[in-house]
């Protein structure tokens, strides 16, 4: 699945010019944590984060008068001074697989979405999860994830997915589980209000089913 299938498209973005009190206005009024930085031609420069905000911004814990000279610089200082050049960025042709490995790799929370170097849409976290509970199944109607034990036999896929469809069974996800640790395991993704009849289905059907 496509990266580009599940960004938002078009964000919201700010000039490096732009002063932090406006940029700080932008995250808190939509509630981004992100904002890429472009130039004129909307060709990426940088990325800024409520964290780089927050770290500009004076500590609760300096005196009054100290915290009224941070907030003088503050209102002066630009985008460019504390945004981070050095930006991860992916393109329309990447995959939720490599999204993941630069959220793992690198510990960020959005990644700006280029085209010709271009930005044409963010990608976050929470689309990530987003993205992965639509491509399991999670919290639709009815959706009950099933492991079955995999007995390694060569035919095992065939005769779960044949005898669920014989008794008329709706399932939207079937996915084998390598697990040394805990043996392979089969689940199946089922639409059913009667869980204990599709158990006791699969049971007589030679199946061994896996609790926890």
């Amino acid at each position: 699945m496509y990266i580009s299938r599940h960004m938002t498209s078009d964000p919201i973005t700010v000039s490096p010019d732009m002063l932090l009190p406006e940029a700080r206005s932008l995250l808190n009024d939509y509630h981004f944590r992100h904002l890429p930085v472009v130039d004129a031609q909307g060709m990426l420069v940088g990325m800024l984060t409520d964290r780089d905000l927050r770290s500009a911004y004076p500590s609760s814990v300096i005196s009054e008068s100290e915290r009224r000279l941070v907030y003088e610089r503050v209102e002066k200082t630009a985008v460019s001074e504390i945004m981070s050049t050095d930006c991860v960025s992916v393109g329309t042709d990447s995959t939720l697989d490599d999204a993941l490995f630069l959220f793992d790799r690198d510990q960020l929370g959005a990644l700006p979405v280029l085209e010709d170097g271009r930005v044409i849409g963010i990608f976050s976290n929470r689309d990530l999860n987003a993205a992965y509970k639509n491509l399991f199944g999670v919290g639709e109607k009815g959706a009950v994830l099933i492991g079955i034990l995999d007995d390694g036999s060569s035919n095992i896929m065939t005769r779960v997915v044949t005898l669920l469809e014989k008794e008329e069974i709706p399932f939207t996800r079937v996915l084998r589980i390598h697990d040394k640790s805990d043996g392979d395991t089969i689940y199946l993704r089922v639409n059913t209000f009667k869980i204990a009849a599709v158990l006791d289905l699969l049971v007589d059907g030679g199946f061994t089913i896996k609790q926890g």
